[in-house]
């Protein structure tokens, strides 16, 4: 029976035909098949198909004669390692070896329990610390004499930007000569801080649109310098102590120990007042609404000036703020696709700072229309929000209507939500109706000139906000804790404590407490000490210890990984990110945000290492509140790490015994030994290269012993009794096997305890894998499967089949060894083999053939049909091995070897999409939003700035227009071209070098694929009219593969989409929808928005300067003649400033 012979264009028989199994085989497809054009022949139009007779002597292989193929392919996967795998000669030399460990059991309650414990204790000496700071600043502060007459010279500091400005033969100071009152001091490296301190003093950073030499700010050096003796005390009392930081609300930043600041190729705008722990510890949550005046007025620099001050506005929010944006003319309407409130979180800022850009100006101001979209938006008691603080901020060049009938309508007479006003650019409207608002509203009045006003005076109302809790007291005075950020020393990730510093001083005998924060106090916690407090090893390499926060986002997980960092936001991955999401892990989620403890075993899906691979697998959930922290902790166990081996090495002889294993002398006949780079001693040093760490542990040992005080023993036990252990092995299976018989060009051995055992010694050239089993893919994902895993190499490290090398390219099979011990099971080690690809893949024709003899392929004669086989007919039938990622393992296709590796739609996108949609594969698609990629260039080259007015000849000829509004406003502009984006745009790049550069966050897609619902043997055809496609498809027991013959295509008329698997850059879900479902969080419990006794009558003023005509005129001729003036630093302070 010959099917057909068949070419372009050529008619199949028969009717058209629908979806049914192959005739009395298989299970019905899975609901994966309604999405497929792919249809199932009937089984009486197949049999006629299969039947017909034609000029082919070979016909497409019956289902059973492929079963049988699948069966010789999983037995001799099974035969090889059984002989070579050692699995249970293992388990004999770990049961023979019973007397040198201990079983251990890990308790989830218990263990969460002391962790979540030791890290309270942890955190609760930084509190000490905190209060002993924040009430030394309070009484400094009161003792403190104002001094109107200080000087520069009475002040003796060290000013951490001195010596990069000392550097810079264009420092401005440097010109002025006024490094007379910095001291120069001497740094010691210092590894707690990966940096060069100095212990003995504080250092100061001034920003630098700040003028260090006003009065407000040498008073500030002044009465701080005191703090010196008190972080030494507290460190003293505490060594772990890391940066301890005063941020004053002046913006000057004092910390200690000393250390140089950390200079950015661009200009340094670092003001503490906009970093995540200062905003946070500066106020209460807040509900926002920012209106911004749109009307034809507003327009060219002021429409420009308006933007970037919103844009500063969001940065001033956290994620336990909440806010929305509308512009407004006649008119007000969203700027972007949010209709209410939504969290002030990175993505939803990104939205809106996107969405800004877009105003145009145009129509009449209807201040009316604003007001009342605002108080809407903050009466919408249907949406999550913060439920503290609310206001409204509105950035206008000015207009005549105070809209009295709008606040009496909705804030009067209790004026629960507060006004903010801006006047923003140069114009000649009366300001007093946006004083007024402001004033009646218990907000502040503000003006925007020019560029450099609006970093000061969009964060300048958290002093506002700051009152009600000034006033509180002692109520008020609780230690909050941020989310996770990036160190501006160095430090890496850390979470940092907070305590607001209040101004404790009256304005005069019998008047009002003064209602003036002073500045927050923060101490910072590396993450990487919070993480020492967890249990690393017991735990295996799939158990772990996470963390989260109110909001959900994770404070520890083995998945906070960001590859680079925003330096003005906190690193924010929800857990539900950090994880595959389901509906438990949901449970789990709210659970822990509501302080609750729990335990909760799921079925559940998890990525591979390599982010290749999806596993369906049990874990066990275990969660606590961490005491006195708005955190929650939690423990994930796999069912088989509830227990853990502990080596017992008592004799010494035998420790030196299995020592000598590690020994490159012995690699030639034992197999070269990787050892995981794990802190075993405090002196040892640590290598990426493996050799090199080797080495260094080796003369370490000899120094010490495994029973030393300074290694930590479990470790290094453990990692000697595997080590011989796994030489065992050698000695009783490896040694005296011929690899080459099997055409295989290693065996290896990892366990737990952190050995590597890879044999014969010259394999090691060629692996690849980390000598970290624990980060291993190999190893982890043998852990969570049952059978044979098979790992084929990445296609990056393959090279053309003419080109192969020997013992270069192999393919990893590995399995994990299930130890009983009485009723305890566990699986301390994973065993395998490497495969030669070449000589494999010639293998894999010949089990897949209708050999009646090994060396003798079978032959149809003229008169005679039979079935076609994958070594036979390999011109006309592709067979392949599919691993459960999609990726090729072996083909019959001799030119398809340097595909091993790839994914499959890669391959043969006809046949993948087929596999696909007939069930054999599902996949999960998710995002990774703490990707890397690279810069894009700058869109804004070449361009000027829109909208600058270019004066006439006539113009330039005429003196009153020089002096005139046009003039000073050209001068803005011009301004803005030249400076806005070099000075500005920097604040981004501060302190991650240049933009052009460096590498920036960003979000991609992940797609990965996984068996789905079809197990048996299946058959179908990929219907595609003249060009259609016979293909069977089996699953390998006891393996992770995926058995497939087909038809080779004939056409390419049949071209289908292809599948992607690779990474690809994405924009992330669509954030409108996801506010309209956010996920659950909780803010703060504590709130300060009001107060009784609070005096509102400090609402704002003027604070611009008339411009010097004959600096203006100066000016103007420097920029007409291209040479920019530097911009000269300068200091916003309220009136009431005065400490």
């Amino acid at each position: 029976m010959a099917v057909p012979a068949r070419t372009c264009g050529a008619s199949r028989p028969g009717p058209a035909r629908t979806a049914r199994p192959w005739p009395g085989r298989g299970p019905q497809p899975g609901p994966g098949a309604r999405r497929s054009l792919w249809l199932l022949l009937p089984p009486l139009l197949l049999l006629p198909l299969l039947a017909a007779p034609g000029s082919s002597a070979y016909s497409f292989p019956q289902q059973h004669t492929m079963q049988h193929w699948a069966r010789r392919l999983e037995q001799e996967v099974d035969g090889v390692m059984r002989i070579f795998g050692g699995v249970q000669q293992l388990r004999e030399i770990y049961k023979d070896n019973r007397n040198l460990f201990e079983v251990q059991e890990n308790e989830p309650q218990k263990l969460v329990e002391k962790v979540a414990g030791d890290i309270e204790s942890l955190l609760d000496r930084k509190v000490q610390a905190l209060k002993r700071l924040a009430d030394a600043a309070e009484n400094f502060q009161k003792a403190h004499r104002w001094q109107d007459n200080i000087k520069e010279e009475d002040i003796l500091y060290y000013d951490a930007k001195a010596d990069a400005e000392l550097d810079d033969p264009e420092s401005e100071d440097v010109e002025r000569g006024s490094k007379a009152s910095t001291l120069r001091l001497d740094f010691i490296e210092d590894p707690n801080f990966k940096n060069k301190v100095n212990y003995s003093y504080t250092a100061v950073q001034i920003p630098t649109d700040i003028y260090k030499g006003s009065t407000v700010i040498l008073n500030e050096l002044n009465w701080t310098e005191a703090l010196e003796n008190v972080f030494m005390e507290n460190r003293r009392q505490d060594p772990t102590l890391l940066w301890q930081v005063f941020g004053s609300a002046t913006g000057v930043t004092r910390y200690y120990p000393a250390t140089p600041w950390r200079a950015p190729k661009k200009i340094d705008l670092y003001d503490v007042r906009r970093r995540p722990w200062y905003i946070q510890g500066a106020s209460s949550p807040k509900d926002m609404v920012i209106i911004v005046d749109v009307s034809g007025s507003v327009s060219g620099l002021t429409l420009k000036l308006m933007k970037t001050s919103v844009c500063e506005m969001l940065d001033t929010l956290s994620d336990d703020d909440y806010v929305n944006v509308a512009s407004f003319n006649e008119k007000a309407q969203p700027v972007s696709c949010f209709t209410h409130l939504v969290q002030a979180n990175v993505r939803n800022k990104k939205v809106f700072k996107e969405a800004v850009q877009g105003m145009v100006a145009k129509g009449t101001t209807g201040y009316k229309a604003g007001f009342e979209y605002a108080f809407d938006q903050l009466q919408n008691s249907n949406i999550t929000r913060a439920n503290c603080n609310k206001m409204i901020m509105m950035f206008t060049d000015g207009g005549e209507d105070r809209v009295q009938d709008v606040f009496e309508k909705y804030n009067w007479p209790n004026r629960t939500v507060r006004v903010f006003t801006f006047s923003v650019g140069q114009h000649n409207y009366d300001v007093t109706p946006l004083q007024w608002m402001a004033c009646a509203n218990k907000g502040y009045y503000f003006e925007i000139p020019s560029i450099g006003a609006i970093r000061i005076n969009t964060q300048e109302y958290l002093d506002v906000l700051g009152r009600p809790m000034v006033l509180a007291g002692k109520e008020a005075k609780q230690v909050q804790w941020t989310n996770v950020y990036e160190d501006a020393l160095g430090l890496g990730l850390v979470v940092t404590g907070t305590l607001p510093v209040f101004n404790l001083t009256q304005d005069g005998p019998g008047e009002k407490k003064n209602q003036l924060i002073l500045g927050v106090m923060g101490i910072d916690v590396a993450l990487n000490d919070i993480k020492r407090l967890t249990p690393n090893y017991t735990l295996g390499a799939n158990g772990y210890v996470f963390a989260i926060d109110l909001n959900g986002y994770v404070l520890l997980h083995p998945n906070l990984k960001p590859q680079t960092t925003n330096f003005r936001e906190p690193v924010t991955l929800d857990f539900l990110d950090a994880e595959l999401e389901d509906e438990n892990k949901e449970e789990i989620r709210r659970s822990m945000i509501d302080g609750n403890k729990g335990h909760k075993q799921i079925r559940t899906l998890v990525k591979s290492l390599d982010e290749r691979y999806i596993d369906e697998v049990i874990r066990n959930y275990t969660w606590v509140p961490i005491r006195s922290t708005n955190y929650s902790l939690g423990l994930v166990l796999p069912p088989y790490s509830t227990f853990y081996l502990q080596a017992n090495l008592s004799d010494q002889i035998l420790q030196v015994k299995y020592f000598e294993f590690l020994l490159p002398s012995s690699f030639e006949s034992e197999g070269h030994v990787f050892i995981a780079p794990r802190e075993y001693c405090k002196d040892l040093n640590a290598s990426d290269n493996n050799t090199e760490f080797l080495k260094n542990f080796i003369e370490l040992m000899e120094k010490v012993t495994p029973d030393s005080k300074q290694c930590n023993n479990f470790l290094l036990h453990n990692l000697i009794l595997d080590t011989g252990i796994t030489q065992q092995l050698v000695e009783r299976v490896w040694r005296d096997q011929d690899l080459n018989t099997y055409s295989l060009l290693a065996v290896f051995a990892a366990t737990d305890g952190g050995i590597t055992r890879v044999f014969p010694n010259k394999a090691a050239e060629d692996w690849t894998e980390n000598p970290e089993p624990f980060n291993a893919s190999f190893y982890r994902r043998s852990l969570d499967n049952h059978g044979y895993v098979f790992k084929p190499p990445h296609q990056d490290t393959l090279l053309r089949p003419l080109e192969l090398e020997n013992d270069t390219v192999g393919i990893l099979v590995s399995t994990a060894v299930e130890l009983s011990l009485g009723r305890r099971t566990l699986r301390p080690a994973v065993v395998g083999v490497k495969l030669d690809l070449e000589a494999w893949a010639e293998k894999f024709k010949v089990l897949a053939s209708n050999r009646t003899h090994q060396d003798q392929p079978q032959k149809c004669g003229p008169s005679s049909h039979c079935e076609m086989d994958c070594e036979v007919n390999n011109e006309d039938l592709l067979c392949v091995l599919i691993d459960d990622g999609g990726f090729l393992v072996l083909s019959n296709q001799n030119h398809q070897w340097d595909q091993v590796g790839r994914f499959f739609s890669e391959v043969d996108a006809n046949l993948m999409l087929a596999l696909y949609n007939n069930s054999f594969y599902t996949r999960k698609e998710s995002y990774d939003y703490q990707a890397a990629c690279a810069p894009q260039p700058p869109g804004n080259l070449g361009a000027a700035p829109r909208g600058v007015f270019v004066p006439t000849i006539a113009d330039f000829l005429n003196l009153a227009w020089w002096t005139s509004a046009a003039a000073w406003s050209l001068f803005q502009q011009l301004l803005y071209g030249l400076i806005y984006h070099s000075w500005f745009q920097a604040d981004a790049a501060e302190a991650e070098g240049s933009p052009e550069t460096r590498e920036s966050s960003c979000v991609m897609k992940q797609t990965q694929y996984y068996f789905g619902s079809v197990n048996a043997s299946y058959n179908a055809i990929i219907d595609c009219g003249n060009c259609s496609r016979l293909f069977h498809a089996q699953r390998l027991t006891n393996t992770n593969l995926l058995f497939v013959v087909a038809e080779k295509p004939l056409c390419s008329q049949c071209e289908a989409g292809r599948l992607l698997q690779k990474e690809t850059h994405s924009d992330g879900p669509e954030q409108c929808e996801l506010v309209q479902r956010p996920r659950y969080r909780r803010g703060p419990h504590i709130c300060f928005d009001y107060n009784a006794t609070e005096d509102t009558s400090d609402c704002g003023r003027g604070a611009s300067f008339p411009p010097s005509l004959g600096v203006l005129v100066s000016l103007q001729l420097l920029l007409l003649l291209g040479l920019p003036p530097r911009p000269q630093p300068q200091v916003q302070v309220h009136a009431s400033r005065r400490l």
